[in-house]
């Protein structure tokens, strides 16, 4: 079984995949949806969790910088909601601050042009919130 790692946007959804052992993270895709209609989002998640043969979610919470829970945040748990009800999976929030970031500096990194970028940086997000879970313990 692996574990699934979202990073929710108002129009995407970055998604990454840990391997059988749950150690490592790797990127799967972006889903893209019209401005806050993420439906859609849920309903590609379902496919990906049977192909995948996953039984646990891990979607970022974005908690503003004093930890508070702003409309994002509240948009996230709700999100959580649809997919507990769509999916009888287990979702677990997990706190994504500063993991766009730390994505960005990767790619930077790696010296990956900026149009690239903007095509995978939800994806690598993912990627670090789901491998910070990861590297937690489960």
């Amino acid at each position: 079984m692996r574990v699934l790692g979202l990073d929710l946007g108002s129009v995407t959804c970055g998604v990454a995949v840990s391997d059988p052992l749950k150690i490592v993270a790797r990127s799967v895709e972006t889903i893209r949806f019209p401005a806050e209609e993420n439906d859609i989002a849920v309903d590609r998640i379902k496919q990906l969790c049977k192909e995948l043969d996953v039984d646990t979610i891990v979607l970022g919470l974005p908690k503003h910088m004093n930890n508070d829970i702003g409309i994002r945040a509240q948009i996230a748990l709700e999100f959580k909601d649809k997919l507990e009800d769509a999916l009888n999976i287990k979702v677990v929030m997990v706190d994504e601050r500063l993991t766009t970031v730390a994505a960005n500096k990767v790619l930077l990194s790696a010296d990956v042009s900026r149009k690239k970028r903007k095509k995978v940086i939800d994806q690598m997000a993912a990627v670090q919130i789901l491998q910070g879970y990861l590297d937690r313990g489960c």
